[in-house]
Protein backbone atom coordinates (compact mmCIF):
# COMPACT_ATOMS: atom_id res chain seq x y z
CA UNK A 1 0.00 0.00 0.00
CA UNK A 2 2.78 2.39 0.88
CA UNK A 3 4.61 1.74 -2.39
CA UNK A 4 1.47 2.40 -4.40
CA UNK A 5 0.86 5.68 -2.58
CA UNK A 6 4.44 6.84 -3.22
CA UNK A 7 4.08 6.03 -6.92
CA UNK A 8 0.82 7.96 -7.06
CA UNK A 9 2.48 11.04 -5.54
CA UNK A 10 5.36 10.81 -8.01
CA UNK A 11 2.86 10.64 -10.89
CA UNK A 12 1.12 13.76 -9.59
CA UNK A 13 4.43 15.64 -9.38
CA UNK A 14 5.35 14.75 -12.96
CA UNK A 15 1.91 15.72 -14.17
CA UNK A 16 2.15 19.09 -12.38
CA UNK A 17 5.54 19.66 -13.98
CA UNK A 18 4.09 19.20 -17.45
CA UNK A 19 1.15 21.49 -16.70
CA UNK A 20 3.25 24.29 -15.15
CA UNK A 21 3.74 27.49 -17.21
CA UNK A 22 7.06 27.96 -18.99
CA UNK A 23 8.05 31.07 -16.99
CA UNK A 24 7.55 29.12 -13.77
CA UNK A 25 9.92 26.41 -14.90
CA UNK A 26 12.51 28.94 -16.06
CA UNK A 27 12.41 30.72 -12.69
CA UNK A 28 12.84 27.50 -10.75
CA UNK A 29 15.72 26.49 -12.99
CA UNK A 30 17.50 29.80 -12.38
CA UNK A 31 17.06 29.41 -8.62
CA UNK A 32 18.47 25.88 -8.68
CA UNK A 33 21.52 27.03 -10.65
CA UNK A 34 22.06 29.93 -8.25
CA UNK A 35 21.93 27.60 -5.24
CA UNK A 36 24.48 25.29 -6.87
CA UNK A 37 26.75 28.24 -7.57
CA UNK A 38 26.55 29.40 -3.95
CA UNK A 39 27.41 25.94 -2.69
CA UNK A 40 30.54 25.50 -4.81
CA UNK A 41 31.83 29.07 -5.10
CA UNK A 42 34.29 30.64 -2.62
CA UNK A 43 32.93 33.35 -0.34
CA UNK A 44 36.18 35.33 -0.38
CA UNK A 45 39.22 35.77 -2.54
CA UNK A 46 42.66 34.97 -1.30
CA UNK A 47 44.89 37.98 -1.51
CA UNK A 48 48.54 37.75 -2.12
CA UNK A 49 50.58 38.51 0.99
CA UNK A 50 52.46 41.75 0.83
CA UNK A 51 55.31 42.22 3.31
CA UNK A 52 56.26 45.80 4.14
CA UNK A 53 59.86 46.85 4.23
CA UNK A 54 61.40 48.23 7.41
CA UNK A 55 61.43 51.72 5.92
CA UNK A 56 57.72 51.52 5.03
CA UNK A 57 56.85 50.35 8.53
CA UNK A 58 58.77 53.25 10.09
CA UNK A 59 57.02 55.73 7.81
CA UNK A 60 53.60 54.37 8.78
CA UNK A 61 54.48 54.57 12.46
CA UNK A 62 55.63 58.19 12.13
CA UNK A 63 52.45 59.17 10.26
CA UNK A 64 50.10 57.51 12.79
CA UNK A 65 48.46 59.96 15.22
CA UNK A 66 46.57 58.27 18.12
CA UNK A 67 43.30 59.79 19.26
CA UNK A 68 43.29 61.09 22.86
CA UNK A 69 41.71 58.79 25.43
CA UNK A 70 39.91 61.75 27.03
CA UNK A 71 39.06 65.22 25.71
CA UNK A 72 41.62 67.93 26.50
CA UNK A 73 41.11 69.69 29.83
CA UNK A 74 42.33 73.16 30.66
CA UNK A 75 44.95 73.35 33.40
CA UNK A 76 42.83 75.89 35.28
CA UNK A 77 39.90 73.48 35.54
CA UNK A 78 38.58 73.43 39.15
CA UNK A 79 39.06 69.66 39.38
CA UNK A 80 42.79 70.11 38.76
CA UNK A 81 43.15 73.02 41.18
CA UNK A 82 41.67 71.72 44.39
CA UNK A 83 42.15 73.07 47.88
CA UNK A 84 44.22 71.01 50.30
CA UNK A 85 42.83 70.56 53.83
CA UNK A 86 45.12 69.97 56.79
CA UNK A 87 43.46 68.39 59.81
CA UNK A 88 39.77 67.57 60.39
CA UNK A 89 37.20 69.64 58.45
CA UNK A 90 35.45 70.68 61.64
CA UNK A 91 34.45 74.13 62.86
CA UNK A 92 37.82 75.67 62.08
CA UNK A 93 39.48 74.28 58.98
CA UNK A 94 43.00 74.78 57.61
CA UNK A 95 42.80 75.21 53.83
CA UNK A 96 46.02 75.62 51.85
CA UNK A 97 47.76 76.49 55.11
CA UNK A 98 45.21 79.20 56.05
CA UNK A 99 42.89 78.83 59.04
CA UNK A 100 39.26 79.59 58.21
CA UNK A 101 35.77 79.23 59.63
CA UNK A 102 34.22 76.26 57.84
CA UNK A 103 31.08 77.08 55.86
CA UNK A 104 31.64 74.32 53.29
CA UNK A 105 31.60 70.89 55.01
CA UNK A 106 28.40 69.02 55.88
CA UNK A 107 29.29 68.62 59.54
CA UNK A 108 25.90 70.03 60.57
CA UNK A 109 25.85 68.78 64.16
CA UNK A 110 29.57 69.16 64.78
CA UNK A 111 30.08 65.42 65.45
CA UNK A 112 32.99 64.96 63.06
CA UNK A 113 35.56 65.88 65.72
CA UNK A 114 33.47 64.88 68.74
CA UNK A 115 35.49 63.13 71.46
CA UNK A 116 32.82 60.47 72.10
CA UNK A 117 32.51 59.60 68.42
CA UNK A 118 36.27 59.32 68.02
CA UNK A 119 36.56 57.18 71.16
CA UNK A 120 33.90 54.78 69.88
CA UNK A 121 35.64 54.54 66.51
CA UNK A 122 39.01 53.93 68.17
CA UNK A 123 37.62 51.15 70.38
CA UNK A 124 36.06 49.50 67.32
CA UNK A 125 39.34 49.86 65.42
CA UNK A 126 41.20 47.97 68.15
CA UNK A 127 38.56 45.23 68.25
CA UNK A 128 37.78 44.68 64.55
CA UNK A 129 40.65 46.23 62.62
CA UNK A 130 40.43 48.73 59.79
CA UNK A 131 38.23 47.22 57.06
CA UNK A 132 36.10 44.18 56.28
CA UNK A 133 37.58 42.87 53.02
CA UNK A 134 34.28 41.39 51.92
CA UNK A 135 30.64 42.20 51.11
CA UNK A 136 27.87 41.54 53.58
CA UNK A 137 27.04 38.12 52.13
CA UNK A 138 30.65 36.88 52.20
CA UNK A 139 31.95 37.19 55.78
CA UNK A 140 31.49 40.95 55.66
CA UNK A 141 28.65 41.13 58.19
CA UNK A 142 29.85 42.12 61.66
CA UNK A 143 27.73 42.35 64.78
CA UNK A 144 28.21 46.13 64.80
CA UNK A 145 26.53 46.31 61.36
CA UNK A 146 23.44 44.56 62.71
CA UNK A 147 23.42 46.84 65.75
CA UNK A 148 23.55 49.92 63.54
CA UNK A 149 20.72 48.69 61.30
CA UNK A 150 18.59 47.99 64.36
CA UNK A 151 19.31 51.43 65.79
CA UNK A 152 18.53 53.20 62.51
CA UNK A 153 15.23 51.34 62.14
CA UNK A 154 14.17 52.37 65.65
CA UNK A 155 15.37 55.93 65.15
CA UNK A 156 13.39 56.29 61.93
CA UNK A 157 10.35 54.44 63.38
CA UNK A 158 10.37 51.80 60.63
CA UNK A 159 10.42 48.01 60.69
CA UNK A 160 13.87 47.45 59.24
CA UNK A 161 16.94 49.24 57.86
CA UNK A 162 19.82 48.25 55.60
CA UNK A 163 23.20 50.00 55.45
CA UNK A 164 25.52 50.58 52.48
CA UNK A 165 29.21 51.38 52.55
CA UNK A 166 28.91 54.37 50.18
CA UNK A 167 26.32 57.12 50.34
CA UNK A 168 26.09 57.70 46.59
CA UNK A 169 25.56 54.00 45.90
CA UNK A 170 22.67 53.76 48.36
CA UNK A 171 19.89 55.31 46.29
CA UNK A 172 21.69 54.45 43.03
CA UNK A 173 21.38 50.78 44.06
CA UNK A 174 17.94 50.98 45.68
CA UNK A 175 16.09 52.35 42.65
CA UNK A 176 17.13 49.64 40.13
CA UNK A 177 16.46 47.00 42.78
CA UNK A 178 12.74 47.73 42.40
CA UNK A 179 12.18 49.58 39.13
CA UNK A 180 13.00 47.60 35.98
CA UNK A 181 12.73 47.94 32.21
CA UNK A 182 9.15 48.77 31.25
CA UNK A 183 8.29 50.39 34.57
CA UNK A 184 7.45 54.10 34.77
CA UNK A 185 9.12 56.50 37.20
CA UNK A 186 7.85 60.04 37.83
CA UNK A 187 10.76 62.16 39.04
CA UNK A 188 11.23 65.77 40.07
CA UNK A 189 13.46 67.66 37.63
CA UNK A 190 15.67 68.83 40.51
CA UNK A 191 16.59 65.29 41.58
CA UNK A 192 20.24 64.88 42.54
CA UNK A 193 22.88 63.05 40.51
CA UNK A 194 22.72 59.87 42.60
CA UNK A 195 19.02 59.51 41.81
CA UNK A 196 19.75 60.12 38.13
CA UNK A 197 22.32 57.32 38.07
CA UNK A 198 19.87 54.99 39.80
CA UNK A 199 17.21 55.77 37.23
CA UNK A 200 19.67 55.22 34.42
CA UNK A 201 20.62 51.82 35.81
CA UNK A 202 16.97 50.82 36.14
CA UNK A 203 16.35 51.34 32.37
CA UNK A 204 12.82 52.42 33.24
CA UNK A 205 10.68 54.95 31.41
CA UNK A 206 11.44 58.28 33.11
CA UNK A 207 8.90 61.11 33.23
CA UNK A 208 10.13 64.41 34.69
CA UNK A 209 7.78 66.91 36.30
CA UNK A 210 8.59 70.53 37.16
CA UNK A 211 10.27 71.09 40.49
CA UNK A 212 7.77 70.74 43.35
CA UNK A 213 4.91 71.35 40.87
CA UNK A 214 2.10 69.02 41.91
CA UNK A 215 -0.11 70.29 39.07
CA UNK A 216 2.49 69.21 36.53
CA UNK A 217 2.77 65.81 38.21
CA UNK A 218 -1.01 65.49 38.06
CA UNK A 219 -0.87 66.27 34.35
CA UNK A 220 1.66 63.49 33.77
CA UNK A 221 -0.41 61.04 35.81
CA UNK A 222 -3.52 61.88 33.79
CA UNK A 223 -1.64 61.41 30.54
CA UNK A 224 -0.40 58.04 31.75
CA UNK A 225 -3.90 57.08 32.79
CA UNK A 226 -5.11 57.83 29.26
CA UNK A 227 -2.34 55.63 27.83
CA UNK A 228 -3.28 52.84 30.24
CA UNK A 229 -6.87 52.88 29.03
CA UNK A 230 -5.65 52.20 25.50
CA UNK A 231 -3.77 49.09 26.60
CA UNK A 232 -5.28 47.73 29.85
CA UNK A 233 -3.34 44.46 29.66
CA UNK A 234 0.00 46.24 29.64
CA UNK A 235 -1.16 48.65 32.34
CA UNK A 236 -1.84 45.78 34.75
CA UNK A 237 1.79 44.63 34.68
CA UNK A 238 3.44 48.07 34.56
CA UNK A 239 4.65 49.42 37.88
CA UNK A 240 4.81 53.14 38.59
CA UNK A 241 7.02 54.96 41.06
CA UNK A 242 7.31 58.51 42.33
CA UNK A 243 10.84 59.49 43.40
CA UNK A 244 11.48 62.74 45.22
CA UNK A 245 13.95 64.27 47.69
CA UNK A 246 13.01 65.40 51.17
CA UNK A 247 15.23 68.47 50.97
CA UNK A 248 16.62 69.02 47.48
CA UNK A 249 20.39 69.27 47.43
CA UNK A 250 20.38 71.35 44.25
CA UNK A 251 17.81 73.90 45.39
CA UNK A 252 17.59 73.75 49.19
CA UNK A 253 13.79 73.52 48.94
CA UNK A 254 11.41 71.14 50.69
CA UNK A 255 9.32 68.47 49.02
CA UNK A 256 5.52 68.80 49.47
CA UNK A 257 5.35 65.22 50.70
CA UNK A 258 1.84 65.21 52.22
CA UNK A 259 0.45 66.47 48.91
CA UNK A 260 2.24 63.67 47.08
CA UNK A 261 0.88 60.99 49.38
CA UNK A 262 -2.66 62.38 49.32
CA UNK A 263 -2.51 62.70 45.54
CA UNK A 264 -1.50 59.06 45.24
CA UNK A 265 -4.31 57.97 47.54
CA UNK A 266 -6.85 60.14 45.74
CA UNK A 267 -6.00 58.71 42.34
CA UNK A 268 -6.05 55.18 43.71
CA UNK A 269 -9.56 55.71 45.11
CA UNK A 270 -10.74 56.82 41.68
CA UNK A 271 -9.78 53.43 40.26
CA UNK A 272 -12.15 50.51 40.47
CA UNK A 273 -11.23 47.63 42.75
CA UNK A 274 -8.57 49.56 44.68
CA UNK A 275 -6.56 47.39 47.06
CA UNK A 276 -4.27 48.86 49.65
CA UNK A 277 -1.24 46.66 50.29
CA UNK A 278 0.98 46.64 53.32
CA UNK A 279 3.40 49.25 52.02
CA UNK A 280 2.01 50.57 48.81
CA UNK A 281 -1.17 51.33 46.92
CA UNK A 282 -2.10 49.11 44.03
CA UNK A 283 -5.20 49.82 42.00
CA UNK A 284 -6.52 47.26 39.56
CA UNK A 285 -8.63 47.99 36.54
CA UNK A 286 -8.36 49.83 33.21
CA UNK A 287 -7.04 52.95 34.94
CA UNK A 288 -4.72 51.05 37.24
CA UNK A 289 -2.14 53.06 39.15
CA UNK A 290 0.58 51.29 41.07
CA UNK A 291 2.21 54.26 42.72
CA UNK A 292 5.09 54.31 45.10
CA UNK A 293 6.75 57.26 46.79
CA UNK A 294 10.43 56.69 47.28
CA UNK A 295 11.77 59.62 49.25
CA UNK A 296 15.38 60.42 48.65
CA UNK A 297 17.19 62.99 50.72
CA UNK A 298 20.30 64.94 49.71
CA UNK A 299 23.68 63.34 49.22
CA UNK A 300 26.33 64.85 51.38
CA UNK A 301 29.21 64.66 48.90
CA UNK A 302 27.31 66.81 46.47
CA UNK A 303 25.58 69.49 48.42
CA UNK A 304 22.36 68.94 50.33
CA UNK A 305 21.88 68.69 54.03
CA UNK A 306 20.54 65.47 55.45
CA UNK A 307 17.21 65.82 57.13
CA UNK A 308 14.53 63.62 58.60
CA UNK A 309 11.22 64.04 60.36
CA UNK A 310 11.71 63.40 64.04
CA UNK A 311 8.65 61.55 65.33
CA UNK A 312 9.98 60.22 68.61
CA UNK A 313 8.59 62.51 71.30
CA UNK A 314 7.06 65.98 71.65
CA UNK A 315 10.18 67.17 73.43
CA UNK A 316 12.40 66.23 70.51
CA UNK A 317 13.32 68.78 67.92
CA UNK A 318 11.23 68.57 64.80
CA UNK A 319 8.41 66.86 66.67
CA UNK A 320 6.10 66.64 63.71
CA UNK A 321 5.86 70.41 63.38
CA UNK A 322 7.04 70.76 59.82
CA UNK A 323 4.61 72.71 57.74
CA UNK A 324 3.32 71.15 54.54
CA UNK A 325 6.45 69.15 53.75
CA UNK A 326 8.59 67.06 56.07
CA UNK A 327 12.20 66.19 55.54
CA UNK A 328 12.73 62.47 55.24
CA UNK A 329 16.43 61.90 54.95
CA UNK A 330 19.37 60.84 56.98
CA UNK A 331 19.35 61.37 60.74
CA UNK A 332 19.17 65.11 61.15
CA UNK A 333 16.06 66.84 62.42
CA UNK A 334 14.81 70.26 61.56
CA UNK A 335 11.71 71.70 63.17
CA UNK A 336 9.65 74.64 62.06
CA UNK A 337 8.06 76.74 64.75
CA UNK A 338 4.71 77.38 63.19
CA UNK A 339 1.07 76.67 63.74
CA UNK A 340 0.84 74.07 61.02
CA UNK A 341 -0.85 70.81 61.91
CA UNK A 342 1.47 67.91 62.78
CA UNK A 343 2.23 65.45 60.03
CA UNK A 344 0.07 62.34 60.52
CA UNK A 345 1.81 59.00 61.04
CA UNK A 346 -0.05 57.46 58.10
CA UNK A 347 1.83 59.79 55.73
CA UNK A 348 5.09 58.19 56.80
CA UNK A 349 3.60 54.71 56.65
CA UNK A 350 2.46 55.26 53.07
CA UNK A 351 6.05 55.81 51.96
CA UNK A 352 7.54 52.56 50.72
CA UNK A 353 11.20 53.49 50.97
CA UNK A 354 13.21 56.16 52.76
CA UNK A 355 16.81 56.38 51.59
CA UNK A 356 19.49 58.48 53.23
CA UNK A 357 23.21 58.67 53.88
CA UNK A 358 25.35 58.78 57.00
CA UNK A 359 27.94 61.17 55.60
CA UNK A 360 26.37 64.34 56.98
CA UNK A 361 25.13 64.67 60.52
CA UNK A 362 26.31 61.21 61.58
CA UNK A 363 29.89 62.18 60.65
CA UNK A 364 30.45 58.70 59.19
CA UNK A 365 30.43 57.12 55.73
CA UNK A 366 27.83 55.16 53.78
CA UNK A 367 24.07 55.27 53.59
CA UNK A 368 20.96 53.39 54.57
CA UNK A 369 17.44 52.57 53.44
CA UNK A 370 14.56 51.92 55.80
CA UNK A 371 10.96 50.82 55.49
CA UNK A 372 8.89 47.69 55.91
CA UNK A 373 10.76 44.42 56.29
CA UNK A 374 9.72 42.82 53.02
CA UNK A 375 10.76 45.97 51.12
CA UNK A 376 14.19 46.16 52.77
CA UNK A 377 14.89 42.41 52.55
CA UNK A 378 14.55 42.61 48.78
CA UNK A 379 17.64 44.84 48.66
CA UNK A 380 19.75 42.23 50.44
CA UNK A 381 19.53 40.15 47.27
CA UNK A 382 19.09 42.89 44.64
CA UNK A 383 20.95 45.98 45.88
CA UNK A 384 24.16 45.99 43.87
CA UNK A 385 26.01 48.28 46.25
CA UNK A 386 25.07 45.97 49.12
CA UNK A 387 25.82 42.67 47.39
CA UNK A 388 29.07 43.49 45.61
CA UNK A 389 30.83 46.19 47.65
CA UNK A 390 32.91 45.60 50.75
CA UNK A 391 30.80 46.28 53.82
CA UNK A 392 31.09 49.40 55.95
CA UNK A 393 34.27 49.41 58.11
CA UNK A 394 33.22 48.53 61.68
CA UNK A 395 34.86 51.65 63.12
CA UNK A 396 32.57 53.84 60.97
CA UNK A 397 29.51 51.84 62.03
CA UNK A 398 30.49 52.29 65.67
CA UNK A 399 30.97 56.02 65.09
CA UNK A 400 27.47 56.27 63.57
CA UNK A 401 25.94 54.46 66.54
CA UNK A 402 27.62 56.85 68.97
CA UNK A 403 26.42 59.81 66.89
CA UNK A 404 22.87 58.48 67.20
CA UNK A 405 23.35 58.25 70.96
CA UNK A 406 24.40 61.90 71.10
CA UNK A 407 21.46 63.01 68.97
CA UNK A 408 18.96 61.15 71.14
CA UNK A 409 20.50 62.42 74.37
CA UNK A 410 20.59 66.04 73.18
CA UNK A 411 17.58 66.71 70.94
CA UNK A 412 17.88 70.43 71.59
CA UNK A 413 20.85 70.53 69.24
CA UNK A 414 18.43 70.56 66.32
CA UNK A 415 16.68 73.70 67.55
CA UNK A 416 20.05 75.37 67.92
CA UNK A 417 20.89 74.57 64.32
CA UNK A 418 17.48 75.75 63.14
CA UNK A 419 17.98 79.12 64.81
CA UNK A 420 21.43 79.54 63.26
CA UNK A 421 20.04 78.68 59.81
CA UNK A 422 17.33 81.31 60.11
CA UNK A 423 19.82 83.88 61.41
CA UNK A 424 22.26 83.67 58.49
CA UNK A 425 19.47 83.25 55.95
CA UNK A 426 17.99 86.54 57.14
CA UNK A 427 21.40 88.24 57.23
CA UNK A 428 22.11 87.32 53.60
CA UNK A 429 18.94 88.87 52.20
CA UNK A 430 19.32 91.86 49.91
CA UNK A 431 22.83 91.22 48.62
CA UNK A 432 23.49 93.22 45.45
CA UNK A 433 23.92 90.83 42.54
CA UNK A 434 23.21 87.65 44.52
CA UNK A 435 20.02 85.90 45.56
CA UNK A 436 19.50 83.31 48.28
CA UNK A 437 18.03 80.02 47.03
CA UNK A 438 16.65 77.61 49.62
CA UNK A 439 14.47 77.35 52.70
CA UNK A 440 15.29 79.45 55.75
CA UNK A 441 15.55 76.29 57.89
CA UNK A 442 17.91 74.55 55.47
CA UNK A 443 21.49 74.29 56.77
CA UNK A 444 22.74 74.04 53.19
CA UNK A 445 21.53 76.64 50.68
CA UNK A 446 22.78 78.37 47.55
CA UNK A 447 23.77 81.86 46.45
CA UNK A 448 23.12 82.45 42.75
CA UNK A 449 23.72 85.42 40.48
CA UNK A 450 20.66 87.63 40.21
CA UNK A 451 21.46 88.37 36.56
CA UNK A 452 23.47 85.82 34.62
CA UNK A 453 26.09 87.01 32.14
CA UNK A 454 24.71 84.57 29.60
CA UNK A 455 27.82 82.42 29.78
CA UNK A 456 28.07 79.64 32.33
CA UNK A 457 31.86 79.83 32.26
CA UNK A 458 31.82 83.56 33.10
CA UNK A 459 29.26 83.01 35.85
CA UNK A 460 31.46 80.35 37.42
CA UNK A 461 34.49 82.65 37.33
CA UNK A 462 32.57 85.50 39.00
CA UNK A 463 31.34 83.24 41.77
CA UNK A 464 34.82 81.81 42.24
CA UNK A 465 36.18 85.32 42.71
CA UNK A 466 33.65 85.82 45.50
CA UNK A 467 34.73 82.51 47.08
CA UNK A 468 38.39 83.51 46.87
CA UNK A 469 37.62 86.93 48.35
CA UNK A 470 35.93 85.26 51.33
CA UNK A 471 38.75 82.72 51.68
CA UNK A 472 41.27 85.52 51.97
CA UNK A 473 39.22 86.81 54.87
CA UNK A 474 39.13 83.42 56.66
CA UNK A 475 35.64 82.36 55.53
CA UNK A 476 35.75 78.99 53.73
CA UNK A 477 33.04 78.61 51.07
CA UNK A 478 32.77 76.48 47.96
CA UNK A 479 30.91 76.40 44.69
CA UNK A 480 28.41 73.64 44.00
CA UNK A 481 30.02 71.30 41.47
CA UNK A 482 28.26 69.23 38.84
CA UNK A 483 29.19 66.86 36.03
CA UNK A 484 27.87 69.25 33.42
CA UNK A 485 27.74 66.75 30.55
CA UNK A 486 26.05 64.10 32.69
CA UNK A 487 23.42 66.10 34.55
CA UNK A 488 19.90 65.62 33.24
CA UNK A 489 18.81 69.12 34.28
CA UNK A 490 21.93 71.15 34.99
CA UNK A 491 21.40 73.66 37.84
CA UNK A 492 22.77 77.19 37.44
CA UNK A 493 26.15 77.98 39.01
CA UNK A 494 26.00 78.80 42.70
CA UNK A 495 27.95 79.21 45.92
CA UNK A 496 26.92 76.73 48.58
CA UNK A 497 26.72 77.91 52.19
CA UNK A 498 26.64 75.30 54.97
CA UNK A 499 25.59 76.08 58.55
CA UNK A 500 26.67 74.03 61.59
CA UNK A 501 25.89 74.19 65.29
CA UNK A 502 29.53 75.02 66.07
CA UNK A 503 29.43 78.36 64.30
CA UNK A 504 28.92 81.24 66.72
CA UNK A 505 26.50 84.11 66.16
CA UNK A 506 29.46 86.45 65.67
CA UNK A 507 30.92 84.15 63.01
CA UNK A 508 27.58 83.96 61.22
CA UNK A 509 27.33 87.73 61.14
CA UNK A 510 30.95 88.04 59.97
CA UNK A 511 30.36 85.49 57.21
CA UNK A 512 27.27 87.34 55.96
CA UNK A 513 29.13 90.65 56.10
CA UNK A 514 32.12 89.20 54.22
CA UNK A 515 29.92 87.71 51.50
CA UNK A 516 28.19 91.06 50.99
CA UNK A 517 31.53 92.84 50.72
CA UNK A 518 32.80 90.26 48.23
CA UNK A 519 29.66 90.60 46.10
CA UNK A 520 30.03 94.39 45.97
CA UNK A 521 33.73 94.14 45.09
CA UNK A 522 33.24 91.57 42.32
CA UNK A 523 29.83 92.27 40.85
CA UNK A 524 29.45 96.06 41.08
Amino acid sequence: MATAAEQWVLVEMVQALYEAPAYHLILEGILILWIIRLLFSKTYKLQERSDLTVKEKEELIEEWQPEPLVPPVSRDHPALNYNVVSGPPSHNIVVNGKKCVNFASFNFLGLLDDARVKAAALASLKKYGVGTCGPRGFYGTFDVHLDLEDRLAKFMKTEEAIIYSYGFATIASAIPAYSKRGDIVFVDRAACFAIQKGLQASRSDIKLFQHNDMADLERLLQEQETEDQKNPRKARVTRRFIVVEGLYMNTGTLCPLPELVSQRARRARQCSGAVRGPAHLRAHGPASLVARVAVRGGDAPRGCCADRLDRRAPAAAGARELANAPLLESPFSVSRACSAAPLPDHVIEDIDLISANMENSLASVGGFCCGRSFVIDHQRLSGQGYCFSASLPPLLAAAAIEALNIMEENPGIFLVLKEKCERIHKALQGISGLKVVGESLSPAFHLQLTDSTGSREKDVKLLQEIVNHCMNRSIALTQARYLEKEEKCLPPPSIRVVVTVEQTDEELERAARTIKEAARAVLL
